[in-house]
């Protein structure tokens, strides 16, 4: 993901996200529903995410379908944060992550495997 997802264009990927491929008078639907928002921002924010290659709109009536999955821009917004916050340092985030935070011992558990499984 060489482009950034802005919040608002996170709002609308988490509405198709959550509710798979939708007429793009749905997404505004749902996005007025849920974050107050009126039909021409959600048509707005649909163009840029699709400018950016986040979206795909087909014919019949805008049926807009995600090109990007969550785990793909979780994966994107950690690196930047990653790099932009700590340096490109794994080390000094995990440290962020982990300073005040008490972890479950199943918490802690399923850490370990990740990381023994890199």
């Amino acid at each position: 993901m060489q482009d950034k997802l802005f919040d608002s264009e996170a709002k609308v990927m988490d509405i198709l996200w959550d509710h798979g491929p939708l007429p793009a008078k749905d997404v505004s639907r749902i996005a007025a529903e849920t974050i107050g928002w009126n039909k021409n921002t959600t048509y707005t924010v649909i163009k840029k995410l699709e400018a950016k290659g986040f979206l795909r709109r087909d014919e019949p009536g805008f049926l807009c379908t995600p090109l990007l999955s969550r785990s793909e821009a979780g994966k994107a917004e950690a690196n930047i944060l990653l790099h932009k916050v700590f340096g490109g340092s794994r080390k000094a985030l995990f440290s962020a992550l982990l300073a005040d935070e008490t972890l479950s011992d199943e918490e802690l558990s399923e850490l370990r495997r990740l990381i023994d499984q890199r």
